[in-house]
């Protein structure tokens, strides 16, 4: 193998081990902005973490009781109108991830992210494995989307 794929790997890997990128979109967390981009991290064997620019939460996975994943397909109607009737077939997939567990007063708390589509399979694989929880899926185009 050429030193130049071998980097190319490595480069790879090392990304994969930062975690999935996401965008926290909503939930519980105060103080926590929507639309804060950053990364979960699923590598800790303790913690599901979030890290954003000025932020970080960690959460037990022995705390987290709901694992949940679904798409939103919106339809890009202003481009259709604007440049091309072709756009009018063209759907934008997002990916959803909703995390629910307890805090340490032992109320509910969620997070809902958007996460990037090359790293939905790897977060919600860990996910599972780590929590023990089976991700729970919206419907059967995101059983698809989440397995494949």
């Amino acid at each position: 193998m050429s030193p130049r794929l071998w980097a190319i790997l490595l480069a790879s890997a090392c990304l994969a081990a930062e975690g999935g990128r996401v965008e926290y979109v909503g939930g519980t967390i105060q103080g926590l902005e929507e639309k804060t981009g950053g990364r979960v991290r699923t590598t800790d064997e303790q913690f599901f973490v979030f890290d954003a620019h000025r932020s970080r939460v960690a959460i037990p996975y022995e705390r987290i009781n709901l694992l949940e994943y679904g798409q939103k397909v919106d339809r890009r109607y202003l481009f259709a109108a604007v440049i091309s009737p072709m756009f009018l077939m063209s759907k934008s997939r997002r990916h959803f991830l909703t995390v629910g567990y307890t805090d340490d007063s032992g109320r509910q708390q969620a997070m809902v992210f958007r996460v990037e589509k090359s790293d939905v399979r790897m977060v919600l694989v860990t996910l599972e494995a780590r929590t023990g929880r089976k991700v729970q899926y919206q419907d059967e185009e995101a059983r698809k989307a989440g397995k494949g």
